[in-house]
C-alpha cells in the first residue's frame, strides 16, 4: 500500500493532494497514517524531510467535525519557522475544506492580534509553539477542551529547549479521548518517559532515513581548530554551493566562523539564540530566497529550519553524537535533489568520526583539504538580492501588489523576480542580482497599491 487513493479518506481531502501533487506515500506516510487513521497513538521516529507534516496532517484534518465550532487539533512546534510551515502545508492539504479556521500561535510577535482573533472566532486547528499556546490557555483565550488530535512534532527539540512542563499542561487541558501523535528525529530516553505520561498505548514506528533519504554525498577532512576557517573557506571555493548551512557546536563559533567567511568575500550571515526576532527572520528570509550564500547557526538557532534545495551542509565541528549528525545533515538532499554534506574533522573529533563510520559499516569517505589562503578575486556570488519594504499585511499589501508593481511600473521580466514573503509591517522580495539596482529605484521613485514604502537593500 503506496498510493493515497488506497487510504480511507474524506473526500474533501483529495483537493489538496491534488493541488501539492501528492501520489505515492513516503515510507513514514506509509507506516504511519494507517495507525493514525484507525485512531491509535502513535510515536514515530522519522528524519528530517521525510514527510512527517502530511503523515499528521492528513490525519488530524480526517478526524475533523464539522459539527464542533470549538478547537479540535493542536500541533506543537518548537520554533515560529517551523509553526508557520506546518501551518501553510496543513491549509494547502485542507483546501478542499469549506470556512476551516486554522490559527498559527507562536511567541516572537505581537500578542493582542492573536487575542483578537480568538475572541472573534475559534481556530478549528491550532498550530503553535507551547510557551505562547500555554500562554493564551491561561488566560481563557484560548479553549482546548475539545481537543481530540494532540501532535507533537519535532519532540526532541522541543525537550532539549526545556518545554517539557508547558507540553504536560496543554495535554491535561485537551480531551480525555484525544489521540496523542508525536514525530521525532531522534529517540532519546526523555521522549519514552513523555510518552508513558501522555500516550495510551502508542504504536511505535521507526523510518530509517536511509529508505527515502537520499543521494547526500557526505566527505570528511582533517583540520586542526587553528586552520579550520581557512579549511571552509577553501571547501566552498572548491565545491561552490548555491547555498550552504555551516554548523558550529557553540555561539562563540558561529559569530567567528561568519565574520571570517565575510573576511574571505562570501555573504556570510550568523544565525544564533541572541538574535532579536526580526534579524533572525531576515536571515532566514535571505537563505531561503537565495540571496545569501552561507549561513552559520548553531544547532539551538537552526531549529526549525526547512530551506528547499538547501545545496551543502558543512560540520564545522562534528556533534557530539550521531543522531545530531544525521538531523544536520538530513537538510540537505531532499525531494530526490543530490546533496553534499562536509565534515571538518580535528583529532579530539575522531572519536565521533569512528562513531559514525561504525553507523555507517563501511570506511568513511576522508578528502584532501583544500586551504584558502588570502581572499580570491572572484566569488561566486549569490544568485538574488532581497528587498525589504516597509509595509505588509497590515497595509493589506500581497505578494501581487508587489509583483505588478515590479513587472508593470518597474517593467522588470517576472524571471528577474524571486520569493516573495509578506509579514505583518515588513516584506521581502527578492531580485536577480543584476536588476536589483533597477528594482529598487522604481520601487523607491514608485508606489505599490497606490502607496509610496520605504525600500531598502539588505
Amino acid at each position: 500500500m503506496s498510493d493515497f487513493s488506497s487510504l480511507p479518506l474524506n473526500a474533501a481531502l483529495r483537493p489538496g493532494l491534488d493541488a501539492l501533487g501528492y501520489t505515492s506515500m513516503t515510507p513514514v506516510q506509509a507506516d504511519a497514517l494507517p495507525v493514525i487513521l484507525a485512531g491509535r497513538d502513535l510515536i514515530a521516529q522519522a528524519p528530517t524531510g521525510s514527510g512527517k507534516t502530511a503523515a499528521f496532517g492528513l490525519g488530524l484534518l480526517n478526524k475533523l467535525d464539522p459539527s464542533v465550532s470549538r478547537t479540535q487539533a493542536l500541533v506543537l512546534c518548537p520554533t515560529r519557522e517551523l509553526a508557520d510551515q506546518v501551518g501553510a502545508q496543513l491549509r494547502k492539504l485542507a483546501t478542499g475544506i469549506a470556512n476551516l479556521k486554522l490559527s498559527v500561535l507562536t511567541g516572537g510577535i505581537a500578542l493582542d492580534p492573536q487575542i483578537a482573533s480568538l475572541q472573534a472566532h475559534d481556530p478549528v486547528v491550532v498550530v503553535g509553539t507551547p510557551g505562547r499556546v500555554q500562554e493564551l490557555a491561561r488566560k481563557r483565550f484560548l479553549n482546548l477542551g475539545q481537543v481530540r488530535t494532540f501532535v507533537l512534532d519535532e519532540a526532541d527539540r522541543m525537550l532539549d529547549m526545556g518545554f517539557a512542563e508547558p507540553i504536560a499542561e496543554l495535554a491535561g487541558r485537551t480531551h480525555a479521548q484525544r489521540q496523542s501523535l508525536l514525530f521525532s528525529a531522534t529517540f532519546p530516553e526523555e521522549i519514552r518517559e513523555l510518552a508513558r505520561e501522555l500516550f495510551n498505548d502508542p504504536v511505535e514506528v521507526t523510518v530509517d532515513g536511509n529508505e527515502h533519504a537520499p543521494a547526500i554525498t557526505e566527505l570528511f577532512c582533517e583540520a586542526e581548530p587553528a586552520v579550520k576557517q581557512k579549511a571552509l573557506a577553501g571547501l566552498l571555493l572548491k565545491y561552490t554551493p548555491e547555498s550552504a548551512v555551516v554548523f558550529c557546536n557553540t555561539r562563540k563559533d558561529v559569530d567567528e566562523v561568519a565574520r571570517s567567511l565575510q573576511e574571505f568575500g562570501f555573504s556570510a550571515l550568523a544565525l544564533h539564540g541572541e538574535l532579536e526576532q526580526r534579524d533572525r527572520e531576515e536571515v532566514l528570509v535571505r537563505l531561503s530566497n537565495r540571496s545569501c550564500n552561507v549561513l552559520v547557526a548553531s544547532d539551538v538557532a537552526a531549529r526549525g529550519l526547512d530551506v528547499e534545495e538547501l545545496a551543502a551542509v558543512i560540520n564545522y565541528e562534528l556533534p557530539t553524537d550521531t543522531e545530531s549528525y544525521r538531523h544536520r545533515i538530513g537538510r540537505t538532499g531532499r525531494a530526490g535533489a543530490t546533496g553534499l554534506a562536509i565534515s571538518l574533522v580535528a583529532a579530539r573529533e575522531k572519536p565521533r568520526a569512528q562513531a559514525l563510520e561504525v553507523l555507517a559499516g563501511e570506511p568513511l569517505n576522508w578528502q584532501k583539504t583544500p586551504l584558502a589562503t588570502a581572499r580570491p578575486a572572484q566569488l561566486p556570488q549569490a544568485a538574488m538580492v532581497t528587498l525589504r519594504i516597509d509595509g505588509g499585511k497590515t497595509d493589506k499589501l500581497r505578494a501581487g501588489d508587489i509583483l505588478g508593481a515590479l513587472t508593470g511600473e518597474a517593467g522588470l521580466s517576472g524571471k528577474a523576480i524571486g520569493k516573495i514573503v509578506i509579514q505583518p509591517t515588513r516584506s521581502y522580495v527578492a531580485i536577480a542580482r543584476e536588476q536589483v539596482g533597477r528594482a529598487l529605484a522604481k520601487l523607491e521613485a514608485g508606489k505599490i497599491k497606490g502607496k509610496r514604502f520605504r525600500v531598502r537593500k539588505l
